[in-house]
């Protein structure tokens, strides 16, 4: 079990995160929906650290780390919970300066110290996974938007993470690539890789995950299995949103 508690955070004056609770079943996929500003973004961001909350916990497999106003965690406890992380940015965030098996590389070599030839093998092995056992020697500026972003993937993976993060995965796509990104996801979920999404994308919430909460404010206001969520949601703010971001989503397909 993947476990936030309390999460708050601020940034200046503004409160992002008001006190979130969020478990996350192991071998399931969580998605963050709500509106721009709701705190989705940040929320996965505190769950690798990327952002340290002022109070709560975050407990990831063995590893807890509480969180308490002025009192910063030590690096040790910080290192353990991103060890048990991958993240998957929404601009992909690859090396331009790497190739596309070197990218995958990266992390084994530099942070777990895998030997070269190993963790190239495991590379290949995972680019043939997300479909881009063709491109190892490309570099990323050759490589479509949804090409770049199986490579993220494949990288975000390679270590094995305990939870996969992925930050809106799909918005900087159009649809055709995004579909090449959804179908990569739904194969690691069938697979039962743990992962918590923040995502605008209703057709990939609802394919992929197995809950889905809804963010307002800074707080969980609903949340549910995607069918009821996104077909009978019970909070007015739910309602809103699921209608405004399926109109929006209707419009997109009938544009391509």
């Amino acid at each position: 079990m993947i476990r936030l508690c309390g999460i708050r955070k601020r940034f200046g004056e503004n409160l992002v995160l008001r006190g979130v609770d969020l478990d996350v079943p192991e071998g399931h996929v969580t998605a963050l929906i709500g509106p721009s500003g709701s705190g989705k973004s940040t929320l996965l961001r505190t769950a690798n650290l990327l952002e340290l909350p002022e109070a709560g916990s975050i407990e990831i497999g063995d590893h807890r780390v509480v969180f308490e106003d002025g009192i910063k965690p030590q690096p040790s406890a910080i290192l353990n919970i991103r060890r048990q992380t991958g993240m998957v940015f929404q601009n992909f965030q690859l090396f331009p300066h790497r190739s596309v098996v070197a990218n995958v590389m990266e992390g084994l070599v530099t942070v777990w110290k895998w030997p070269t030839d190993k963790a190239k093998r495991h590379a290949l092995e995972l680019l043939e996974k997300v479909g881009m056992s063709d491109k190892g020697d490309a570099w990323p500026a050759t490589l479509s938007g949804g090409q770049q972003q199986r490579v993220a993937i494949a990288r975000a993976i390679a270590a094995s993470p305990t939870l996969l993060l992925c930050d809106e995965p799909t918005s900087a796509l159009d649809p055709e690539l995004a579909a090449e990104v959804v179908e990569v996801l739904s194969s690691l979920a069938a697979e039962g890789t743990t992962m918590l999404m923040a995502t605008h994308d209703l057709r990939l919430a609802a394919r992929v995950a197995d809950q889905v909460a809804f963010l307002e404010g800074g707080q969980i206001v609903e949340q549910g299995p995607p069918e009821r969520m996104f077909s009978h949601p019970s909070d007015p703010r739910t309602i809103r949103f699921v209608r405004t971001l399926s109109a929006s989503t209707e419009a997109d397909g009938q544009t391509h």
